[in-house]
């Protein structure tokens, strides 16, 4: 992924922090979204489903904790990264943080070359763990990658490899647009010659196969997969 592929949300009750990691963030090409306490910052989670989310530990109303706790609970972002910013050195925090499922810490004050060091570290973490992940749980169906096999409503579905490959890039994004030429070339190659309509006979046999219209056609550019 680009860094502009990458969204991280910012939770924290300090303008000035927030002020002071977005604008830091968003010059390396991050989509960043900001949240001033847990609540807010728990709604933006579900809405965006950020690859990283950065909560500080100590806010008014739901801290970093319970906010932590919250966003494990939800099996939309099981596979984010959440990560404390904090001031507190107790280790009393860090085992509580680490008991609500957080992945990382990050001491403030920071410096913003050790900010954005620290990010793209989790960020290659994130994506290599999805890379090496076998299982792909969406709302809608389990897909593996492994057996090439799709479980929907208890049942078991086989498609054939291009079909396959063409549900696993569209579902590896959810809400990405995937242009026509860009599907094309990640999943039959720059090299393979085939009709102008073999994108749109595949996504018409996946929903016919699978029974499901999240698979949207975007007019004049391509298809994405709708969560």
């Amino acid at each position: 992924m680009d860094n502009n592929q990458f969204k991280i949300l910012l939770v924290d009750d300090e303008p000035d922090v927030l002020e002071f990691l977005s604008y830091n963030l968003k010059k390396e090409g991050y989509a960043v979204y900001k949240a001033k306490n847990g609540r807010v910052g728990l709604e933006l989670a579900v809405q965006e489903k950020p690859q990283l989310i950065i909560l500080d530990v100590m806010m008014p109303e739901m801290d970093g904790i319970e906010t932590c706790r919250e966003i494990k609970q939800i099996p939309g972002l099981k596979d984010s990264l959440v990560v404390f910013l904090t001031a507190r050195g107790e280790d009393y925090s860090q085992i509580a943080g680490f008991d609500a499922g957080a992945d990382d810490y990050i001491t403030k004050p920071i410096k913003p070359k050790v900010l954005t060091s620290r990010v793209k570290a989790l960020l290659r973490r994130y994506k290599s763990a999805q890379e090496e992940s076998v299982i792909h749980t969406l709302p809608e169906m389990i897909i593996d990658r492994e057996k090439y096999v799709i479980f929907k409503d208890g049942k078991e579905i086989t498609l054939p490899k291009k079909e396959f490959e063409l549900l696993l890039l569209l579902t590896s994004r959810p809400n990405k647009v995937f242009s026509r030429d860009e599907i094309f070339a990640r999943v039959w190659g720059n090299d393979v010659i085939v009709g102008d309509r073999t994108i749109d006979v595949h996504v018409r046999k996946i929903r016919e196969k699978i029974g499901i219209e999240n698979i949207k056609t975007i007019k004049g550019v391509g298809y994405k997969y709708e969560s």
